[in-house]
């Protein structure tokens, strides 16, 4: 019994000579994302290195002190009280607007290596190589094989994500008038409905401060993302600034934006409140915008471990649609738009509010948990050639996701994330006729009689998680899981109870199961290698599934499936002055939606509806290369740096037909197997350079070129490729505790005709052109820091 009890108590004086450790996590102020590599200096001057998730554990006595840096950001000194508790060590960014996007940027490239994703990170400083306006001159530019399109001079955007476009068409095959397949987020907030379809109509991309863009089917992490993620970050209050802004912007075409934006930031709090004004006349026929923006953010941070954000935005905008071109009035350069557009008064009106809250608390050291609740409302009314709707939607959900660590052994740590989102809308849809107005036989026409009045219910919800085992070597596996569910449910509320319509429709489409599987090897801290299996869904829309001549469910009816492999590589070469990405990646998209014709007997189409008969391969190989060419304190030139990307799309149907009628009324199946798949350019090449001065002066040069594009799905119709060269240069100076801003640019030095969009398989109207001329503008930032 003694050796025991002496054996115990030697072992509680070993232990008791162990020293105590204290452990916590370095990580970014504003976005709370972890900082690999940050340095930890003690008193005793030894160094310690946070690992990859930004985590550290040291010895500890009470009293040590530490000094935290980490490139880039302020460095800190702190004293530990209790060597037991989690310390969360929150680093500001250096105030320096140039070197702390650089810096920003460098961060991120570091943590994309450990990704077995093709992701694509624009910052603001890209987001703003032009006007900092429109997104899509953003995206286009600085993302490869992922275009973004819109119908007006700020309305109707839409993505294209490698290939993979919209939902049904007027001839089988891609709807040009919503946006389909792919999850866009605003500040954690989704902005694609509870039924799938985007509009972005209400969104001030002019307040966005960073755009990540996950290509290829995203669905272990956001559900129905059959074609990609797209997530919007607006800026956000700074620490410890007080600051009022102005900004001006004018251009060509009647282009005005005023920009107002106050900031005030502690060290736990952050308010920053953004009112935007926009008009510009357009370039052709009714193509007038104008738009009202309110954006409110106020972040809180009550203690060490948790962060508290809140989201208002508030939008009025009105969009005039000058409709699409016919081949002959583009080849013409004839851009008086579309008579029956015009006649229609066609346009695009959006009220909304949206709101956001979100808390995100650390737990422990290996836990953590982010929420956000959301809700928005939006009265919207619509018309084009067709005729006349008005939408008034309520959204509302949750999106709660768990981040979990754990040290398995020394050198093997697992890491994974576990949440749901859930999502609800509420809409009343109504459409009317538009018929000659009495008063005014000249004008526009007005509303005439309802053709349909549905009441929509959607819900949609998602259970997911993904895990990565990280092994020695930087190698690492990772999995992840989820499943879907949406709903839809339609009351007509016209109905007729003397006809054989259904006034209800129930659909319901249930545990559709999103894999995401991938290997990922980092050489050296310096380039990585992956490979990746993953898949996901898009569901029908209302309008898909209910048959409305007759009334009847579209039975048999199932999602679309999308599966990708892909094998990538992503660098920071030559002492991180060279970043790429690479990926080739064959993506198919299977039971594509397609129009199926129903004769009347008469020669004509009784109805048409949707049914599964397609599919799309797409194999494509996409580049993006970044070089920090030169940096130096003096000089005239302080940094140099160079960009380009390249994307090759050999995307082709296959098994693809849809069935019409001839002109003598009988059906007709078209046959697109084995063609070009529409409005992909097969290479498509993006390069500039970015410099800056030590004397405050900056600009930019930009070349887009893109080829030719078929824009009918037989091939027989192809839009002619086009080079476009756009310039801006500024010039920044600080006097006091003012800064301004000022700068000119001009897009289509030229005079290239090219177009904003393509309309497919939509003859005799096919384009949506950007102007033809040179396109000027300019403007000056005013800053005050109190």
């Amino acid at each position: 019994m003694i050796k025991y009890y002496l054996a115990f108590l030697g072992f509680l004086v070993g232990f008791s000579m162990f020293p105590q450790q204290v452990k916590g996590i370095v990580q970014d102020a504003e976005t709370t994302s972890p900082l690999r590599g940050a340095s930890i200096r003690t008193t005793a001057g030894e160094i310690y290195i946070t690992k990859e998730n930004g985590q550290f554990s040291i010895p500890c006595e009470t009293g040590l002190e530490l000094q935290v840096s980490f490139v880039g950001y302020e460095p800190i000194d702190l004293k530990v009280s209790d060597c037991s508790k989690f310390l969360t060590i929150s680093l500001r960014t250096a105030i320096d607007d140039l070197e702390e996007v650089q810096l920003s940027g460098l961060l991120h490239r570091q943590q994309t290596l450990e990704k077995p994703v093709s992701v694509v990170h624009v910052e603001k400083y890209e987001l703003e190589r032009g006007t900092g306006i429109f997104l899509d001159d953003a995206i286009n530019t600085n993302v490869p094989g992922v275009t973004m399109n819109r119908r007006g001079v700020s309305s109707g955007q839409q993505f294209n994500i490698r290939g993979y476009g919209n939902g049904i068409g007027f001839r089988g095959a891609t709807n040009n008038f919503d946006g389909q397949g792919y999850k866009v987020y605003y500040n954690n907030i989704p902005i694609t409905d509870a039924e799938g379809v985007t509009l972005m109509d209400d969104i001030d991309f002019a307040s966005l401060g960073q755009v990540d863009v996950v290509k290829g089917p995203a669905g272990s992490l956001y559900g129905f993302a059959i074609a990609g993620a797209i997530n919007l970050k607006t800026v956000k209050p700074q620490p410890n600034i007080t600051a009022l802004k102005q900004n001006v912007t004018i251009g060509n075409y009647g282009l005005a934006r005023f920009t107002t934006q106050f900031q005030h930031g502690t060290g736990r709090t952050g308010l920053l409140v953004n009112y935007g004004h926009q008009t510009s006349d357009g370039f052709m026929s009714h193509n007038a915008s104008q738009k009202d923006y309110v954006n409110a953010i106020f972040d809180f941070r009550p203690n060490d471990d948790q962060v508290i954000s809140t989201y208002f935005g508030y939008s009025n905008s009105y969009d005039e649609r000058g409709g699409e071109l016919t081949i002959e009035q583009y080849e013409n350069q004839d851009y008086s738009g579309n008579a029956r557009y015009i006649k229609n008064n066609a346009h695009s009106e959006v009220t909304a509010f949206r709101a956001g809250l979100s808390h995100s608390y650390q737990f422990n050291s290996w836990l953590q948990n982010a929420t956000t609740v959301f809700g928005s409302g939006r009265s919207t009314n619509a018309s084009s050639a067709g005729g006349w709707t008005d939408k008034d939607p309520i959204n509302y959900g949750i999106r709660s996701a768990f981040d979990f660590h754990f040290d398995v052994a020394e050198t093997i740590s697992l890491n994974g994330i576990a949440g749901l989102e859930f999502q609800q809308q509420h809409a009343n849809s109504l459409s009317y006729r538009m018929v000659e107005d009495p008063e005014n036989p000249e004008g526009y026409n007005i509303t005439g009689a309802i053709r349909s009045n549905q009441a929509i219910q959607s819900k949609t919800n998602t259970l997911f998680t993904e895990w990565t085992l990280a092994f020695p070597e930087d190698l690492s596996f990772t999995a992840g899981i989820s499943t879907s569910n949406r709903s839809i449910d339609t009351e007509d509320r016209l109905y007729d109870p003397e006809s054989d319509l259904n006034r209800d429709v129930h659909a319901q489409y249930e545990g559709l199961v999103a894999p995401h599987i991938a290997i990922n090897k980092v050489f050296n801290e310096q380039f990585s290698v992956y490979a990746s299996y993953s898949k996901a869904y898009n569901t029908p829309v209302s309008g898909n599934i209910v048959i409305a001549t007759t009334g009847e469910l579209n039975e048999g009816l199932q999602p679309e499936v999308g599966k990708q492999f892909e094998v990538g590589s992503k660098g920071n070469l030559f002492q991180d002055r060279l970043f790429y990405e690479l990926a080739v990646f064959q993506a198919k998209f299977q039971d594509k939606f397609t129009s199926v014709a129903v004769p009347a007997g008469d020669g004509t189409t009784a109805y048409t509806y949707v049914a599964n008969g397609g599919e799309l391969d797409n194999k494509g190989v996409e580049m993006l290369l970044k070089f920090y060419a030169y940096r130096a304190e003096t000089g005239f030139f302080s940094n140099i740096d160079i960009f380009t990307n390249m994307t090759y799309s050999d995307f082709e149907y296959g098994n693809y037909r849809y069935q019409s009628l001839d002109g003598d009324g009988q059906p007709v199946t078209a046959d697109y197997s084995g063609n070009m798949v529409a409005g992909v350019a097969p290479w498509v090449v993006n390069a500039g350079i970015d410099f800056q001065s030590n004397y405050g002066f900056y600009g930019n040069l930009t070349y887009n070129y893109r080829d030719a594009v078929a824009f009918t799905s037989d091939g027989e119709n192809v839009a002619d490729p086009y080079n476009l060269l756009n310039a801006k240069i500024g010039y920044r100076i600080d006097f006091g505790k003012f800064q301004l801003d000022a700068y000119v640019g001009a897009n289509n030095l030229t005079g290239t005709q090219y177009y904003y969009m393509l309309f497919l398989n939509q003859l005799d109207d096919a384009y949506i052109p950007a102007p033809l001329d040179t396109v000027l503008y300019g403007g000056v930032s005013l800053n005050y820091q109190f």
